[in-house]
């Protein structure tokens, strides 16, 4: 026994020596791509009968943590800005804050001369570039698009101001765009996503950008600003992810929305404010609908978190899954790749959900169904998928038990009450990049990550194939609107067609050297559908 001791003592100091001696370093081939034509207007919201497209054939570095803010007390209600987030969590763009100087305080310039431009630091151009072409790897469909109909230059002529997240799988698409004819202007969609070495790639490659990760809420707008430029450069096509860029020129810039040929949106959000101005009539511009296309919401809402979800994660928290009580709220596509996720890795899964619908397919998944306030004390996870607001509350924050981490993966932080935290008897402190503890009075603390906002993109990365199924249907959506002949689309919200969907989905299967089965004309003829495609009817869901 004091043989056993003696070991463990000496095992404690040799610990001991080597936590002082190294903490301070804890650091094919297409013939053809598209050939859209016999168009017709549906009876309701679908775009077309038809679309006749003919000969498809188809660095690691670590994040360094911050300090914990010397001032305790209430933040800013949204968009708030910090050191450790104004530095990118993943691997793109990982450096440390050499210089705090504001972006808009800066003079910089490519080697071109280009000015026209608000980034972090162009000086990442050469890293962002690598990102760039690493993600070209995995988006098959947009280096289609991009080799085969950039000698038509379809979108020759536009000028598409867009705000997404700027990541460098968005950088594949601006840059297609580009290859495609398009003059580009770019922002951020989100204030947390903007990949730094990615924007400062896409400012030396030509694009005016205007996002850095860790934007405040009045840089989230002056961005969105400049990047209209509407006084020097008048835009006539929107690619939108959240609606935000749409909603500043509908109230900014009234003359020049009505300008607009249209408009291509991907997200609930977006959308539900796109019918808003619909039915008020106030929509004088078509809108293509990308966010409930197949390829999106089957795709992107259901591959893509349930890739990503346990990444953001595990780089903010490091958290254990297996044997976790963890709350989904919403199961929709979103909520049902998080579950999948989670549920794979031994976590024990509840879901909260308004739709009987969508709980009935929770409960035949195996999962059990119950209000928030029903699993609140137990949970040890919370994670918003619905789109809604308010959907975790000061009440539920009040009922959690302490170590509770709370995320978002919707696409707005209104789906977290953070209002109701910025009091004075709840203590902030950031810990990690994009990781605040809340204290109570009592000692207990809640884990929020990035501040509401959504999770994988603000805290990792997502895959690149599974946005590139997304990428290529906004690219196809904004090639068809501006080539449109006039009085194809009225001032309307506008679905996909079938066909297009499809068109994408062949794209990609040759990654995975799929070959698709072909009817035969017998066949086709029995079904009442042409053997080459589209193959389900509109109302079909898949």
């Amino acid at each position: 026994m004091f043989w056993l001791s003696e070991k463990f003592r000496s095992v404690r100091l040799q610990l001991c020596v080597a936590v002082q001696c190294h903490g301070g370093s804890a650091r094919h081939n297409m013939k053809k791509v598209y050939n859209l034509a016999n168009v017709s207007k549906a009876k309701e919201q679908e775009t077309v009968h038809s679309i006749c497209i003919t000969k498809i054939q188809v660095s690691d570095q670590q994040e360094e943590f911050n300090k914990p803010p010397t001032k305790a007390g209430p933040r800013p209600l949204s968009h708030s800005v910090s050191q450790s987030s104004a530095d990118s969590f993943s691997s793109v763009g990982s450096v440390s804050s050499e210089d705090e100087c504001p972006p808009q305080e800066k003079l910089q310039k490519t080697s071109q001369g280009l000015t026209d431009f608000c980034i972090k630091n162009i000086k990442q151009a050469p890293f962002g570039r690598k990102e760039i072409d690493i993600a070209q790897q995995g988006m098959p469909a947009l280096m289609i698009l991009r080799k085969r109909a950039g000698g038509e230059k379809p979108l020759a002529g536009a000028k598409v101001v867009g705000c997404t997240h700027i990541t460098a799988q968005t950088a594949v698409l601006i840059e297609t765009l580009a290859a495609l004819g398009a003059q580009c202007r770019w922002a951020a969609c989100n204030i947390f996503s903007t990949q730094n070495a990615v924007a400062a790639a896409l400012a030396e490659g030509g694009i005016s950008v205007f996002a850095w990760k860790g934007e405040s809420e009045d840089d989230f707008w002056w961005c969105i600003d400049r990047c209209v430029a509407a006084d020097s450069w008048e835009p006539n096509l929107i690619l939108d992810d959240g609606g935000d860029l749409t909603q500043w020129i509908y109230k900014k810039h009234p003359s020049l929305f009505k300008k607009l040929k249209g408009i291509v949106e991907e997200s609930v959000t977006g959308i539900y404010r796109l019918y808003l101005l619909s039915k008020a009539g106030k929509l004088c511009v078509p809108a293509m609908n990308v966010n409930d296309s197949v390829t999106k919401q089957k795709f992107d809402n259901l591959y893509c978190c349930k890739e990503s979800i346990l990444d953001g994660l595990k780089r903010t928290i490091d958290v254990m899954f297996g044997g976790k009580q963890v709350v989904v709220c919403g199961y929709g596509e979103v909520g049902k790749g998080c579950c999948a996720a989670l549920k794979g890795l031994g976590a024990v899964i509840y879901v909260t959900e308004v739709d009987p619908i969508c709980a009935l397919q929770a409960c035949m998944d195996g999962l059990r169904v119950i209000t928030l306030s029903e699993g609140i004390r137990h949970a040890d996870m919370v994670i918003t998928c619905t789109g809604n607001k308010n959907v975790v509350t000061r009440e539920h924050f009040d009922r959690m038990r302490s170590g509770c981490i709370v995320c978002n993966m919707g696409h707005s932080n209104t789906e977290i009450d953070l209002a109701s935290l910025r009091t004075r008897e709840l203590k902030w402190h950031r810990v990690r990049p994009q990781v605040d503890h809340i204290i109570w009075p009592d000692g207990k603390r809640v884990v929020l990550l990035a501040e509401g906002r959504l999770l994988n993109l603000s805290c990792s990365t997502v895959p690149s194939f599974v946005l590139s199924v997304t990428a290529s249907t906004q690219a196809l959506a904004l090639i068809e609107l501006y080539n449109a002949p006039a009085g194809r689309y009225k001032q309307d919200v506008y679905l996909l067609p079938k066909k297009m969907d499809e068109y994408v989905a062949s794209l990609h299967l040759p990654m995975f050297d799929a070959h698709v089965t072909e009817l035969t004309e017998g066949q086709a003829q029995y079904l009442g559908i042409s053997k080459h495609g589209p193959f389900k009817p509109n109302y079909y869901r898949y």
